[in-house]
């Protein structure tokens, strides 16, 4: 299997495990402060990180070398996941994902600021008719509703987040020296920890953490081993082989592993004019994980 297929299975996986954060996480949203859940959420998964690295490549100090790489990835993610569980207070999981698939468009902005990677016209349009997708579903197919701009305060504010992610795949391939990924993840997880233990350190000594219900401590189980260590992991492996708006592009993936994980738990599957925007969505990951030829990408490892 060659080093860009590893990737993209990567990816694959990737979308999988993301995916049941936004049906879990709506759950237990309103349960606990985002600051408080993730920054536990952070520390449990460097802990997971941090024990497979010393049980394989180790963590020797030449891996982390400015140490100022590590702040500014760990914070920016971290600045994801708490506007991500703010959001999900009030938007749906399946409309929260749709969001999500607005950051291939953004990454590709990004990327093209960061490491010049060039987007061509197929991929833009492929980008495009995704956009189009996620905000049918974003909008919960009324139309109404989309020419008024009337927009959930929840999506509004896991847009933000949504930046924050796309920003951080070409910061990765950006700011990578080489550093083996699981080395480079776990830098950024301590980091990220840090970020959160000082932002949200009033919320963490305010939680009740012995009366929390059963269902906030099963979707913090999930979101720090599944959705975070081994999301992250995954994410870094795939950033190092694949352009960072095909890395992106498997976010489109997102809305439909979260129907599923919506009829999995019970809670029902969208009206059918939704699915309409699911299925651009995915019709926009067809397009873009399509071969672009030498043309594409003028960063370090383009695919």
């Amino acid at each position: 299997m060659s080093e860009q297929a590893r990737g993209h299975l990567a990816m694959l996986t990737f979308s999988a495990l993301v995916a049941g954060s936004f049906s879990l996480g709506s759950m237990i949203a309103n349960d606990i402060a985002p600051a408080a859940l993730n920054a536990l959420r952070f520390w449990i998964s460097a802990a997971v990180i941090g024990g497979i690295a010393l049980a394989t490549t180790g963590l020797p100090r030449r891996h982390f070398r400015a140490p100022w790489r590590f702040l500014l990835l760990g914070g920016t993610f971290a600045a994801y996941f708490v506007l991500m569980f703010e959001g999900l207070k009030t938007a749906p999981p399946v409309s929260a994902a749709a969001v999500f698939t607005l950051t291939p468009i953004m990454a590709a902005g990004f990327g093209w600021l960061l490491l010049r990677q060039i987007t061509t016209a197929r991929i833009a349009a492929a980008l495009a008719v995704g956009a189009v997708g996620a905000l049918w579903v974003i909008f919960r197919a009324d139309l109404d509703a989309m020419l008024a701009l009337r927009i959930g305060r929840g999506e509004m504010i896991y847009f933000w987040g949504c930046v924050a992610h796309a920003l951080y795949t070409p910061m990765v391939r950006r700011l990578n020296r080489g550093e083996p990924v699981i080395a480079f993840s776990f830098g950024m997880m301590v980091a990220g920890g840090g970020v959160l233990t000082i932002y949200g350190w009033s919320d963490i000594l305010a939680t009740d953490w012995a009366a929390l219900p059963a269902r906030v401590w099963i979707g913090l189980i999930y979101v720090s081993i599944f959705a975070s260590a081994m999301t992250f992991v995954l994410l870094q492996f795939a950033t190092l082989r694949l352009p960072s708006s095909k890395v992106m592009a498997y976010t489109y993936l997102t809305p439909s592993w979260v129907i599923l994980w919506e009829i999995a738990l019970g809670n029902g599957a969208p009206r059918g004019l939704t699915l309409v925007g699911v299925a651009l969505t995915v019709a926009a990951l067809v397009m873009l994980l399509e071969n672009d030829g030498p043309r594409f990408g003028a960063g370090r490892r383009a695919a």
